[in-house]
């Protein structure tokens, strides 16, 4: 019986063994299968929203579906031929990017269709947005789209939306437009470089005789290459590009041909000279290079400009050749100007400044013809403010010459006696400004001076200022004839003076002027001095050749050699005092230097050749003989000869822009405060 139990037991637990093997398998089967439908669930996690926007539609109202198609139609339609340009303006890039040097126009043509490709594009890419815009809006009211799928489509047409209206606009072709302008700029500065050539010259000096105006320097073909150019820029608006480059090119070509002129000259500043004196030959140069390049230089180019700016407008064009003009030089020209009526007051600057002023008289037509619109404002302003100084300061120096020549008088005459520098001056200046050359220049200026003060003017007044000057220097004159200590100086510098405004104002308008009666009277003058020199110097020395008691020998032969003696002693004394002093005296003139030493030969050589003759053995075997027969006659008439000769004069040169020294005893400066004439 217990074995039948125990039988029975083991039996159980086999049993409860297997089904726990059965549970388990079980379990572990399940587990698998659950394992898989997680993933499968995933995967439906996954899909779902899109099987959810796939099925929306379905979902929607009937009427909404049935409306979405017009609405997908009208927003295609435009976006489809938007894309159908962006194809077409792809397929100009080849040419578009080729050189156009080969072809011009049919570069032109093609830029023409990229152009009229990008405004369809322009007008057309708003529309198409507008339409696709409203059928993302027509789907997210009626729900017929996804959010997630509509959130994006509005992302991109904001993006387009904002490309359409900013400056993306622009990239629309993506910078094709942008790539193919500038190559044509590049191929308008080439045409213009490669018919840009200087203007060929010989020389300087040869400027006078070039009278012809210089020829459009553009060949007609390329001018209308360059028109066409300029209208294809107008039409993208870099029209101020074009400019740009012509103004460049042409202002450094007109430069490069001035170069050859070497117009350092007009880069001279104040600080760098003393006087006019000292730029004094550039002055004549500067009004043939100012001439030369008004006439042949901004003529052409203002033809030019016209030429090929005409089209645009004339406020364009003559904007351009203002700053061609500026740029190349007309402004250093007129700049040069104002700088020599800067500069300290001098005579010589009077006569520089009615030079200057007859150069911009002469050029006053071309000036207003080519500077006279509003674009050429900064030229005309500096020509304005340079013709007013000139004329001021011309008018300034003229008026004051009276008062200037009346101030030397408190300085001392030269010591020499020769003829002061200011005298020599005055006549000669006086003659030149009543010259055909100087007196209708300087009338005109004082003319233009008096209305600019609401004063009248008459000519008279010019000629009576000249010779109240005249006037004055014959009071100078008179002053300085009292002011020496030697009487025989003080008449030396009388005829040296009058002998000089006689001789050199006779047969001159100041001397027609002046009358033959005036010319006279200094002519006598001069004989009335010479003769005084004469009498009181040189015409006193024979006397000390007497031959009072040497006639008869009455004291015999000894006594006669011991009277010569003497004679010839003081005769030796008073010959070498005089002439040591006379030898640093000086009679400028030629005519009457000579003149002067004949007839002081005259009065002195005959009585010492004669003397000597008669009495000169008695000395000359005396072994002493050299303290009293000093000189032969040849020597003594070879000295007096040689008297009164005007010293060598060292003049410095002028080199680059080295200023030149101060007159001596001359005039240098006219100052309101000081004199400067000696």
């Amino acid at each position: 019986m217990a074995n039948s139990v125990n039988d029975k037991s083991i039996e159980s637990l086999i049993s409860a063994s297997k089904s726990l093997r059965l549970s388990l398998q079980k379990s572990q089967g399940l587990g698998s299968a659950l394992e898989k439908a997680g993933n499968r669930f995933e995967e439906i996690n996954q899909r779902l929203p899109s099987l959810e926007a796939a099925v929306r539609p379905i979902r929607a109202d009937k009427e909404a579906l049935a409306a979405v198609g017009g609405h997908i139609n009208r927003a295609v339609g435009p976006a489809a031929a938007v894309l159908k340009v962006f194809d077409a303006v792809h397929g100009l890039e080849k040419p578009l990017l080729s050189d156009p040097r080969s072809d011009l126009p049919g570069y032109l043509s093609v830029l023409k269709r990229l152009e009229e490709a990008l405004r369809f594009l322009g007008d057309n890419c708003g529309l198409a947005i507008q339409w696709l815009e409203d059928i993302v809006e027509y789907l997210e009211d009626n729900a017929v789209a996804d959010d997630r799928y509509l959130s994006n489509l509005k992302k991109s047409l904001k993006g387009l939306r904002e490309l359409q209206d900013g400056e993306g606009k622009a990239n629309l072709d993506g910078g094709l437009l942008e790539a193919a302008l500038e190559k044509l700029e590049n191929e308008f500065r080439r045409l213009l470089m490669e018919h840009s050539v200087p203007l060929p010259m010989s020389s300087s000096s040869s400027l006078g005789e070039q009278a012809c105006i210089a020829p459009s320097p553009l060949p007609v073909l390329v001018i209308q290459k360059l028109q066409a150019i300029i209208g294809r820029s107008i039409a993208n608006n870099r029209l101020e590009k074009c400019i740009s480059i012509y103004i460049e090119v042409r202002s450094s070509n007109v430069r490069a041909s001035l170069q050859a002129l070497n117009l350092d000259y007009l880069e001279i500043s104040i600080a760098e000279f003393n006087d006019v004196q000292s730029i004094e030959g550039y002055i004549a140069q500067w009004g043939k290079h100012l001439e030369f390049a008004v006439k042949h230089l901004f003529e052409a180019e203002y033809k030019l400009c016209n030429d090929v700016f005409e089209r645009i407008g004339l406020d364009v064009w003559m904007g351009c050749f203002a700053k061609i003009a500026a740029q190349a030089g007309i402004l250093a020209f007129l700049q040069f100007g104002k700088t020599v009526t800067e500069s300290k007051k001098d005579p010589i600057k009077l006569l520089k400044l009615l030079d200057i002023f007859a150069s911009l008289n002469k050029l006053r037509l071309d000036f207003n013809r080519l500077f006279g619109g509003a674009a050429c404002i900064e030229i005309q302003n500096l020509t304005r403010d340079l013709i007013k100084s000139v004329i001021d300061g011309a008018a300034e120096i003229f008026w004051e010459l009276l008062l200037q020549v009346q101030l030397q008088r408190q300085n001392p005459p030269p010591p020499d006696g020769s003829v002061p520098k200011l005298v020599s001056f005055i006549t000669d200046y006086c003659n030149k400004l009543l010259g055909d050359d100087y007196k209708p220049l300087l009338t005109q200026v004082l003319i233009i001076d008096r209305s600019w003060k609401h004063q009248k003017f008459q000519e008279k007044l010019l000629i009576n200022e000249v010779l109240e000057i005249i006037k004055a220097i014959e009071i100078n004159l008179e002053t300085w004839i009292k002011a020496y200590e030697d009487a025989s100086l003080s008449n030396l510098f009388a005829m040296n003076n009058h002998w000089h405004l006689y001789r050199h104002l006779k047969g001159t308008k100041l001397g027609v002027l002046l009358g033959d009666a005036w010319l006279k009277e200094h002519e006598q003058y001069k004989d009335y001095y010479v003769t005084v020199f004469l009498r009181d110097s040189w015409g006193k020395l024979p006397g000390h050749l007497s031959r009072e008691g040497l006639i008869l020998f009455s004291g015999g032969r000894a006594t006669a050699r011991d009277l010569v003696k003497k004679r010839l002693k003081t005769f030796n004394e008073a010959f070498d005092d005089m002439y040591n002093r006379q030898s640093n005296w000086i009679v400028s003139d030629k005519d009457l230097r000579e003149k002067t030493c004949h007839l002081i030969v005259q009065a002195v050589v005959p009585v010492y050749r004669s003397y000597m003759q008669n009495y000169g053995p008695l000395v000359e075997q005396d072994a002493s003989s050299s303290k009293y027969a000093k000189y032969s006659v040849q020597n003594l008439e070879k000295m007096l000869l040689s008297l009164f000769q005007p010293k060598p004069v060292r003049y410095g040169s002028f080199k680059g822009r080295q200023t030149s020294g101060k007159f001596n005893n001359g005039v240098t400066d006219l100052r309101r405060t000081t004199s400067a004439v000696v």
